[in-house]
């Protein structure tokens, strides 16, 4: 009897089996195909879209659309940005570089951005400074331009745009407040600003700067960086004279690092998606390499290293997105998200990214009437929005997603009801 019955039991079993695995395939198939018609019926053919859906823990594409095809990321780039930020500076962002002799200090800048940045108000480089009895400022070898590869020129003086340099201070931004007096910070720029209507804000190639007396809001204007005025504003803040020098003297240069917390500067790339910290995020990352400053360089050191086995390698070409040269595709970013959660913890990770409903660029859309299911960061140009990152479904399930959308007429104001329906149906669905 047990020889006949213990074949009988097994062919039993696997018969189950193949009759469950069978079902979670047909509802797996049913899950794609309403999301195929959902993408068809809310108008996703007449543009260029790319669309995948991971479970990381079952290693399980659950949907691919264009998956290894190219697109414009936009801000989307800014996954990348906070990787090699994360394995290259980690919680130690170095403020200042510096060697010292007796009373003298010698010093440069890193590309920290927080340095009285008007949100982190980081003074640790002036009360440092201000230790010495001389100081010399040793401008770094920074072999990039004021602005990234394919940036707009026009954009010289819009808030989202500050130039790109080695000792950024303020932010690189002139903030006008409003009031009955207006405040100038830096007041600095305050000789150098008139209250007059004009279509710009600033003179191109000349901190000279409009505001509008009709005006309401405060607003914040790009200043033109420079070595001297560099020099000009520790000078004022420091309330010390700055000497310039263009080298070190031989010797041990020993790093300064910032009291803004490292997580407080992701999470203003993240959830305000601020285009300056992604660029000084890159250059400080290059500090932390190398003497040269450069942006390229620490883009191609995590291309040849933590992302050496990168499926489809990007062309990537600055920090912030603002470049349409660009270009990197769904399942180059589900990796770097992968990577992301892995390597630092879903907690923390989630923690920096914009909740969806709550908060920065996501506050008014994926999640307004409930608890956040959506942790991503999205990306903004003219004809372009790509929205990347992680999900929680209703099942509790933790999945990776890219959904980016190219040359689509119109505004993302249009697309984003339409994105928002389909990561509705995934949240319920799987």
């Amino acid at each position: 009897m047990k020889v006949i019955n213990t074949p009988f039991k097994v062919i039993y079993i696997l018969l189950i089996a193949c009759m469950l695995t069978g079902c979670s395939s047909l509802k797996k198939r049913k899950i794609e195909r309403n999301l195929a018609e959902k993408l068809a019926r809310h108008g996703f053919e007449d543009h260029f879209t790319g669309f995948l859906v991971f479970a990381p823990e079952a290693k399980d594409t659950l949907m691919a659309i264009n998956a290894h095809k190219y697109f414009t990321p936009a801000s989307n780039t800014k996954i990348f940005t906070l990787y090699t930020s994360l394995k290259i500076l980690g919680d130690s962002i170095p403020s200042l570089r510096y060697h010292v002799i007796k009373d003298t200090v010698f010093f440069q800048g890193t590309g920290h951005p927080g340095s009285l940045h008007p949100a982190f108000k980081d003074s640790s480089i002036v009360q440092f400074l201000r230790s010495f009895k001389t100081l010399t400022y040793v401008p770094a070898n920074f072999s990039e331009g004021r602005f990234g590869p394919g940036w707009a020129w026009e954009d010289f003086d819009s808030e989202f745009a500050p130039e790109r340099s080695s000792f950024p201070l303020y932010g690189n931004v002139l903030t006008y407040i409003r009031n009955s007096h207006p405040e100038i910070v830096p007041e600095y720029f305050k000789d150098s600003t008139s209250a007059v209507a004009l279509p710009g804000r600033r003179l191109e190639h000349k901190n000279t700067f409009y505001f509008d007396p009709s005006g309401r809001d405060s607003l914040k204007v790009p200043f033109k960086t420079g070595i001297k005025l560099t020099a000009d504003l520790l000078k004022r803040v420091i309330e010390k004279p700055v000497t310039i020098r263009k080298r070190f003297p031989e010797g041990e240069k020993k790093l300064l690092y910032g009291n803004t917390a490292a997580d407080s500067l992701y999470k203003g790339l993240m959830e305000d998606s601020d285009n300056f910290i992604a660029e000084q995020l890159l250059i400080a990352s290059s500090a932390a390499l190398t003497d040269t400053l450069s942006s390229k360089l620490a883009r191609d050191f995590i291309l040849d290293t933590y992302l050496a086995n990168l499926e489809d390698q990007p062309r990537w070409v600055d920090g912030s997105g603002l470049s349409r040269y660009n270009l990197f595709t769904p399942a180059s970013m589900i990796h770097v998200l992968e990577q992301l959660y892995k390597e630092f913890g879903r907690d923390r990770i989630l923690a920096i990214f914009p909740a969806g409903g709550k908060e920065g660029t996501l506050e008014d859309w994926y999640g307004t009437t409930g608890p956040p299911y959506v942790y991503a960061k999205s990306g903004t140009l003219g004809n372009t929005y790509c929205l990347s990152g992680y999900m929680i479904t209703t099942s509790g399930k933790f999945l990776l997603f890219s959904f980016m959308n190219n040359h689509f007429m119109g505004g993302s104001s249009q697309l984003k009801p339409k994105i928002e329906a389909i990561l509705e149906e995934m949240r319920d669905s799987y």
